[in-house]
Order: C-alpha cells, then structure tokens, then sequence
C-alpha cells in the first residue's frame, strides 16, 4: 500500500517511544505529542488535532477502565481483610511446613504465585516478606535466595500471566482487537513454561547456598527482617480475631470456588464459558461481595464509612499503577483502524500501524520463529522502563501487524507480554517493583538482578521456542 506522511509519522513516534524506553525515561509524554501530530496532518485541522489527544485517552480509558476496577476491588478485598487480621492468619499454619531451606523454597514459590494471582505481587509481597520469609529463613534458607523464589514466582510468573485479574491480557489484547481469553490462555502457559525452568534452574544453581537450620546465621537474618517490619503491627480484639479466622478459611474457599467455576467453564461448553473480560468481572463481583462481608464483620455500624474508603484507596492505587498507560495506549489504538476514526473524527480511520506493517512486509522476520523472538525482544525492551505494563499495547498492535508470520496473533501477544512484565514487572530491572523485595529481604536489588537474569533469559527463550512448536 501507499505510504503517506501520517503513516512516517507514526512509524516515526513509535521508534521514538521505543528509543525512550531504552533509556528508562516516561513515554506518555511522545504518546501525546504524536498523537497531536498525527492528527494535525491527517486531518489538516488544528482543532481537531487538540482533539484526537482528549479522544484518544478517552477511547483508551473506556475500554481500559474494566482493568481499574478488578484491581480495585481486589486490592480493597486485601485492605479489609487486613484490618481483620485474616491476611496474617491465612498463611501463618504454612510456616509450620518449612522444614528445612530447601521445601521452604519451593513453599514460598507456591504461596507467592497463588496470592499474586489473585491480588497482584506488589500487595502481596509485604505480607508474604513479614511472615513467610522469616520461617523460611530461620529453617536455612538464605534471605538472597528467599527473595529470588518471591521475585521469580509473584513479579515473574505470576504478573506474567495475570491470568485472573486479567489487566496484562487486556491491555495485549485491545490495540489489534485481539481474542482476550485466548491471549490469557497462551500467557498462562508460557508462563508456566517461563516460571518453572526459571524456578527450577535459580534452585540447582543457589542450591548450595542453603544453609542447615541450626546455623547461627538464620536467626540473625531473621530478626533484621522482622525489626524492619514491626511497625507495621496491629493489636486485634478478640472479636476481630474470630472474625478473622473466620475470613481466613471463608476468603481463600471461595476465590478457590472461582477458579474451579472459570476453568470448569472452559472445558465443559464454549456457549456458557467466560468470553473476553467476563473472567475478571466475575472475579471482580466475588471479590466486591467478599469486600462487603469483611467490612460489615471488621465496621458493624461504621461499614458504609469504611467499605467507601477501600474502595477509594483500591482506587487511588489502581489509577497510580495503570494511570500513565492511558495516553500510552490511546497512542497505539490510533493506530488500528477499530478505533482509528473516533479518534480522529472521521468516517473511515487509517490503518496506520498496521499499515506500515504491510508496506515492510518484505523487510519484517517471515518465521514464526523469528516473529517470535521479535516480539519477546520488543516486549524486553519495553519492560526496560520498570512498569512492566506500559509497553503492552505495542506489542499487541505489533503482535496483530505480524498475524502473517505463520504464528497466530494471540500467541505473539502473549510471548509480548511476557516478555515485558519478566523485564520491568520486576525481575530483570532494579529501578522496578523489584526494589520492595529487595528492601523487605534486606538484600542488596542489584545483586537480586543478577541472580534472576540468567534463570529469567533460559525461561523467556525456552518459552518462546515451546510457543512456536505448540502454540503457532
């Protein structure tokens, strides 16, 4: 097709934003302004180029904003079960479990993942740090290799697929319109692919590390850990600690109850399985009703006060976490002709990225195998910037351009998206969420980095090699 001087443009932004990255500086800041250039010479109208900025973040943030609420709801359900104690209480009876280091890795792998799933690491690591990690470390286990075993299970496999709250398959999915559900399936295995080679090698490698229980060294590690945290203490009443216990079995029974009725759906009948967002909405609605219960037991009269604060908290750190990615995305929804035309007020929209795409087809990697490792590279270095998020919508509108590659678009998006949120969710960048578990470990980030990269690269390339074979 035709190039014009919108497409160059684009094209031109878009190296920009990706150069920007690279350098570990903010990019909603290109987004806007290419944005308004875009819009400015395909329109020819300096009105409508001030705007396509207000649509396109508006276009973004309406099919966004299902993303804002499960992470709210979810990170409110967290808030209230905090106040009643359960948090504490759901994984104190694990600590009894850790024998020795070596089951106390693969102890906090599981409890890690699990509870990242559900309400994302970044919430999930103080409360794992404050009471798993110090048992881990008192039966042998070194607070280095304790804090690889949370760093590769919560910010590595875990966000990778995001799999139940669904804000990382969401946010690959939308720029090319791509199928959701069958983006989150594929970032789930991968991930699990990913997560357990890179498990598995950090434990043959730190192995030797382990020390026996009754080092001297444990108890010193731990006590530096728990001073660090024993200000986050909380006295409870007697009343809160029954309602507590209560919520601690009821909470984690019927979030299992959710998973049983998700994948259960999925294999008994395509009619009635959750379709797109309907998995992380019906997350979503257990978790609010959850919220509701565990505030009536913890507020009593004072509940309607106190539900309206979690929810305003949930908020305030949904719209802190995923709010830059608005404009970011609204960048690359311009250029998919689905939204194209609001955007930009017109009849028919340009295909402006995808465009680009067919112009250099002859130019782009034609295998599957090399589309495959294109994009896991791009979402790398996407990731480079420490959100781990923030590059998803490029890589799924790349992911939608490069269909043609004999490897479907939903398989790219996936391998994309992994590759972004491995880098800057938390594993491979000490400037990301990286540096809460490092200071909760009291480890130094930098040498937490570089005994997750060689396990993470194995696990990335090993994953995308498995996507090509099984998944194109």
């Amino acid at each position: 097709m035709d190039l014009t001087i919108s497409h160059l443009l684009y094209g031109l932004f878009t190296l920009i934003i990706i150069v920007t990255m690279i350098f570990r500086k903010g990019v909603v800041l290109p987004s806007i302004l290419g944005t308004f250039a875009i819009a400015l010479v395909y329109t020819g109208s300096l009105t409508k180029g001030f705007t396509a900025i207000f649509t396109a973040n508006l276009v973004a943030a309406t099919e966004l904003f299902s993303i804002f609420l499960i992470i709210m709801f979810m990170l409110a359900l967290l808030h209230s079960l905090r106040d009643l104690g359960a948090d504490e209480k759901m994984i104190r009876p694990i600590q009894k479990m850790m024998v020795n280091g070596h089951i106390s890795f693969f102890i906090l792998v599981a409890v890690t993942y699990v509870i990242s799933l559900f309400f994302w690491p970044t919430p999930a690591v103080p409360l794992i740090c404050a009471l798993l990690v110090p048992a881990a470390i008192r039966s042998g286990l070194p607070a280095m290799t304790a804090a690889v075993a949370v760093a590769l299970a919560g910010q590595g496999m875990a966000l990778s697929s995001d799999y139940i709250v669904q804000v990382a398959p969401s946010l690959s999915s939308a720029p090319a319109d791509l199928n959701t559900a069958l983006v989150a399936d594929y970032a789930l295995i991968l991930s699990l692919i990913s997560g357990g080679i890179a498990i598995l090698l950090a434990y043959f490698l730190y192995r030797k590390t382990i020390r026996n229980r009754d080092d001297e060294r444990n108890e010193q590690e731990a006590l530096q850990i728990q001073a660090a945290e024993s200000g986050n203490k909380k006295a409870a009443t007697a009343n809160l600690s029954k309602w507590g216990k209560i919520f601690a079995v009821f909470v984690p029974l019927s979030l299992l109850i959710v998973v049983i009725v998700m994948v259960y759906s999925k294999f008994a009948s395509a009619e009635t399985g959750f379709v797109g967002g309907d998995g992380a909405a019906f997350v979503g609605g257990v978790a609010a009703m959850l919220l509701l219960l565990s505030t009536i037991a913890f507020g009593k009269h004072h509940a309607l006060d106190y539900i309206s604060n979690h929810i305003t908290n949930g908020f305030v750190f949904a719209f802190k976490a995923m709010g830059p990615v608005i404009p970011i995305a609204g960048f690359f929804f311009l250029g998919s002709p689905e939204f194209s035309a609001s955007i930009l007020g017109v009849e028919e929209g340009p295909s402006l990225l995808f465009g680009l795409v067919e112009a250099g087809q002859e130019y782009l990697p034609q295998g599957p195998l090399l589309a495959a490792f294109s994009l896991l590279i791009i979402g790398i270095i996407t990731g480079l910037d420490g959100s781990g998020f923030s590059g998803l919508p490029l890589t799924g509108a790349l992911a939608g351009s490069l269909e043609t590659a004999g490897i479907s678009a939903e398989t790219l998006a996936a391998i994309g998206q992994l590759g972004a949120i491995w880098t800057g969710g938390g594993t491979l960048i000490a400037w990301s969420s990286l540096i809460a578990i490092a200071g909760f470990c009291g480890v130094s980030v930098m040498e937490l980095v570089r005994k997750n990269f060689v396990p993470v690269m194995i696990g990335l390339i090993a994953a995308a090699i498995c996507a090509v074979i099984f998944l194109a």
